[in-house]
């Protein structure tokens, strides 16, 4: 059984991707120069299934995270942290109380506003008026 955030849900396979981007150049004779590597954002796949007399408000709950944006916790073989970025769920007759499911997870780095100190003039600062000279030509100067 494993959860995200505090949805039950039976995970079959989980796939989790690890990618790089690599610049190459090439030169004349022999490999290609490898220049920089940068880190991808790491994905991971999930199948499962969704049971249970609470299986509809679960598969709801996972669409409403995914349609805001949510960060969301995944807790099972793999732990992940991210967003879901793709919902899939099949509705068959082989699974009379509830449904299977696909899922994408994928990390996240979310920002911060920076805080900006507004100056004073007690502090000891010295604020030049603001002009409006425009291009100036040094030899007339």
């Amino acid at each position: 059984m494993a959860t995200i955030n505090d949805y039950k849900v039976m995970v079959e396979t989980e796939d989790p991707s690890y990618d790089i981007e690599v610049t190459e150049q090439p030169i004349e004779d022999g490999l290609d120069l490898v220049d920089h590597v940068r880190t991808k954002a790491r994905t991971m796949n999930i199948s499962g299934f969704i049971v249970g007399e609470d299986a509809a408000q679960t598969r709801e709950g996972l669409l409403n995270l995914m349609q805001y944006g949510s960060i969301v916790n995944y807790q099972g073989r793999n732990s992940f942290v991210g967003i879901l970025t793709s919902f899939r769920s099949s509705h068959t007759h082989q699974i009379e109380n509830g449904m299977s499911f696909t899922a994408s997870l994928k990390e996240v780095r979310t920002a911060t506003a920076s805080v900006i100190r507004e100056v004073s003039l007690e502090d000891g600062a010295e604020i030049n008026p603001v002009s409006n000279m425009g291009r100036q030509d040094s030899t007339e100067l």
